[in-house]
């Protein structure tokens, strides 16, 4: 409340300082300890339990940015009968008051840009029931709310809520970067205070939100950005803090230019009809979020502090005493899950705690993607086995690559310049999303032009971890940083950093009751979670190698190229400090130790000894 009143006092006198220091005083006070939880999420409540202009946060990724848009930044209103004139801030708004002098010198257009934002794609279910249920919010639907309305999604809804509490409004002119001047008189602003648009009845499934992983779910929102927009990228992870806006005049509007487009002289129309479909949806459905204050999302994990660990020293400490007991404790987990194999949980501990920390020049360092061949096709076990996968990490997809999703599945997003708008595809993750790869699902058939494609694209992310969007007539290079997991029967036909293949200790006969034992229950949640902390903590921490050992490391490859030089390539021993550098990690060491050292060299020995008896008995695998 005290934001609005604030917020309101600057739209009164633009000049005053007001809005200036009612940022800065929010942004101050959003940064104290747990004073975010207060603020209601877009995540969490449906969008007709908060009021519009009210203060909210969204958790989301920048899916596309459009083109920046022009507005009134200051505009003066004339009061029909007394003929008073006002200066007012069009700042943190969609619409204008009514009574709009368009002559007056007073005016002064502004510019701010617009994200298209998404819920987190691959968020996990518990991430979500975690963020809700650390929420201090406290929400209840406006006085226009209908009960019986509660059941149905905000994605269905028609926002008639906030209509009551609308003043007269108009739009601004923000259309594009060079758009005219709109104009609607007061019987104009007193339609829309009483009638309900036929856009606001429009279901969601009449407009495609433009989420990157199917069966998604959640808001989409158009972030209005008015400062530094220049230092967010596409596909950052956010969490923005500004004003709802959800004004029904925005579909009412939008409804009206539809109308009369056909009129317009084509040179005159800057956007096309499906421009304009998809740059003005119905603000029931798309809400407009006013940027106050935003931060890059380093983890999206609700048990760790929102902070950077460095500033959370006594959680750090506290979480870096009990890593190596939490990791035997992982050990023994995943060891079950993968059917008694304890190398292969050892390196399946590594795969979801590696992370890219650095590029050198196409190169990326730390990257640690994961062949676990070998897996069972009875009993559906790779299904199961990602559920387990879902349950220890913040953000996940799983992609069965069966012939017809490669065949049909947009992995690649493609730019759309009728609509003018990026069209998103599955590969448009987050960073430190697990993708779990399920080739025991391919079959024998024929890739066509467009399974070759996502074959490709795959191969590209595993290989540089990166992402060719398809800009029609070239592509767009954008680098990306996610766990890529392939289970598979035989070795992968995708590349991979690592190659372990399974050695069950379960026979086919006794699977099924096997993998039943497997699921943690729910009262083992508080195990659960220590789990879940122990591998974004490990995920995050810095790391370092010495001169002592940097030194120590080089005598030991040139002494194992002695005695056998084809024995170890320069490639056996980069992976060999990748798998060093995990080790130590996940015992909570932010410097290789000789012991690391040493303990890297065992478990890589032991992982070739295996890969080689099974070339033997099986012969040269494809």
């Amino acid at each position: 409340m005290l934001l609005l009143i604030f917020l309101a006092a600057s739209q009164n006198n633009p000049s005053s300082g007001w809005e200036a220091k009612a940022v800065e005083f929010f942004k101050d006070r959003l940064k104290e300890k747990d004073a975010h939880t207060s603020v209601p999420s877009l995540n969490d409540v449906p969008l007709h339990y908060l009021k519009p202009n009210s203060l909210v946060k969204f958790r989301c990724l920048i899916q596309d940015m459009f083109d920046p848009e022009f507005y009134m930044g200051v505009y003066e209103t004339v009061d029909p009968s007394t003929k008073a004139k006002v200066l007012r801030c069009g700042k943190y708004k969609d619409v204008t008051e009514c009574g709009v002098d368009f002559n007056s010198r007073n005016t002064v257009t502004a510019e701010r840009q617009t994200f298209y934002c998404v819920p987190i794609p691959g968020e996990n279910p518990w991430v979500k029931d975690s963020y809700a249920g650390s929420s201090q919010a406290r929400v209840v639907p406006s006085t226009s709310y209908v009960p019986s309305r509660q059941k149905r999604s905000y994605e269905e809804d028609d926002d008639m809520d906030d209509m009551d509490t609308q003043p007269q409004k108009q739009r601004e002119p923000h259309t594009g970067p060079h758009s005219p001047t709109e104009q609607h008189g007061n019987g104009d602003c007193k339609r829309l205070e009483t009638e309900a648009p036929s856009s606001q009845m429009t279901p969601a499934s009449h407009l495609d939100l433009n989420f990157p992983l199917p069966g998604e779910k959640g808001p989409s929102c158009l972030v209005k950005v008015y400062e530094d927009w220049d230092s967010f990228k596409l596909n950052d992870t956010l969490e923005v803090y500004g004003i709802l806006s959800v004004s029904p005049a925005l579909s009412a509007l939008a409804d009206e230019k539809d109308a009369s487009s056909s009129l317009l002289d084509p040179a005159e129309c800057m956007e096309t009809a499906e421009e304009q479909r998809v740059h003005s949806p119905p603000a029931s459905l798309v809400p407009r979020l006013h940027m106050l204050y935003a931060k890059t999302l380093p983890h999206n994990n609700p048990l760790l502090p929102s902070a950077p660990l460095e500033d959370n020293s006594a959680f750090l400490s506290s979480t870096l005493s009990e890593m190596a007991s939490v990791r035997a404790e992982l050990l023994t987990y995943l060891t079950h899950v993968l059917l008694g194999d304890a190398l292969a949980a050892e390196y399946l501990i590594l795969h979801l705690i590696s992370n890219v920390y650095t590029r050198r020049d196409v190169l990326p360092l730390g990257k640690f993607t994961l062949n676990l061949s070998g897996c069972p096709t009875v009993a559906s076990y790779t299904e199961r086995f990602y559920q387990i996968i879902q349950q220890l990490v913040p953000c996940s997809y799983y992609l069965g690559m069966s012939l017809q999703n490669m065949n049909q599945m947009r992995l690649v997003p493609k730019k759309d310049y009728v609509a003018n708008r990026l069209v998103s595809g599955a590969l448009q993750l987050a960073r430190n999303t697990s993708l779990f790869l399920d080739e025991t699902q391919l079959e024998q058939g024929q890739l066509d032009t467009t399974g070759v494609r996502n074959v490709t694209a795959l191969g590209n992310l595993i290989s540089w971890q990166k992402v060719d969007y398809d800009f029609n007539y070239h592509q767009m290079e954008f680098p990306c940083n996610i766990n890529v997991l392939i289970a598979s029967e035989g070795r992968s036909l995708l590349p991979s950093d690592c190659q372990i293949h399974l050695q069950p200790q379960v026979g086919p006969a006794t699977m099924e009751e096997y993998l039943s034992s497997i699921h943690m229950h729910p009262q083992a949640s508080s195990q659960l979670n220590k789990l879940r902390i122990y591998l974004s903590v490990a995920r995050l921490l810095d790391y370092s190698i010495s001169d002592e050992m940097t030194k120590s490391v080089e005598d030991d490859f040139v002494d194992m190229r002695k005695d056998d030089p084809q024995s170890i390539s320069a490639e056996d021993l980069h992976r060999m400090l990748v798998v060093a550098r995990l080790l130590s990690l996940s015992l909570g060491q932010t410097s290789l130790s000789r012991d690391s050292w040493l303990r890297a060299k065992h478990i890589e020995a032991l992982r070739r000894s295996r890969m080689e008896q099974h070339k033997c008995v099986n012969g040269n695998e494809p």
